[in-house]
């Protein structure tokens, strides 16, 4: 018996569609998702390759990721606050890392606008690509660095890994791993400024 060749007829409605701006919102409030995943304080143990040291620099901070309860700029604001927990002599060997400070960030769709940098004080603006429910990248230049930032949410959100590569002038200058454990959730968002 040979298959048929008759033509079976489309629904005549078509396919269902969406609108580009509706699949963004989707996508923006994913990237939402993911953010509030990540509120609360975090213990980071921190470890440093950098291109002129022998030997990797640790160093351990608390890291606290706070919401504001109305953006200022963009669909959603947070405020990243860290402080040293134990710095094994970090500090004296880099002076350039701030040991306390904070930055405010702004999700504006694909991208993550910040207050400032981590290697650089001036603004910095990121571009988001996420991966999967758990995991995202942020490619961030900035006058000499090209940075790309990898951060997964593990078992339910307990613990956040963390690897940051940064080049520059073309050369990568800095390795980082992060391992991170949740000590609290989070708290009430914060005001608007």
């Amino acid at each position: 018996m040979t298959p048929s060749t008759e033509r079976v007829p489309l629904d005549p409605s078509g396919p269902a569609r969406r609108t580009p701006q509706d699949s963004r919102i989707q996508l923006d409030s994913s990237l939402r998702r993911w953010f509030s995943r990540n509120l609360g304080l975090w213990r980071s143990r921190r470890l440093y390759f950098f291109r002129d040291e022998e030997e990797p620099l640790r160093l351990d901070l608390l890291l606290r990721i706070e919401t504001f309860e109305q953006p200022v700029e963009g669909e959603a604001a947070y405020r990243f606050s860290w402080k040293p927990e134990q710095d094994f002599g970090f500090y004296a060997r880099k002076p350039q890392y701030q040991p306390e400070g904070s930055l405010d960030a702004y999700l504006c769709g694909h991208q993550l606008r910040r207050s400032r940098g981590y290697l650089v004080e001036q603004p910095m603006r990121s571009q988001i690509r996420q991966v999967d429910e758990h995991q995202l990248i942020f490619e961030s230049q900035h006058q000499h660095w090209d940075i790309q930032q990898h951060i997964r949410l593990i078992d339910q959100d307990r613990f956040r890994t963390c690897s940051i590569f940064s080049w520059r002038d073309g050369e990568l200058d800095i390795t980082e791993t992060h391992h991170e454990i949740r000590l609290e959730g989070p708290g009430d968002p914060l005001p608007a400024d």
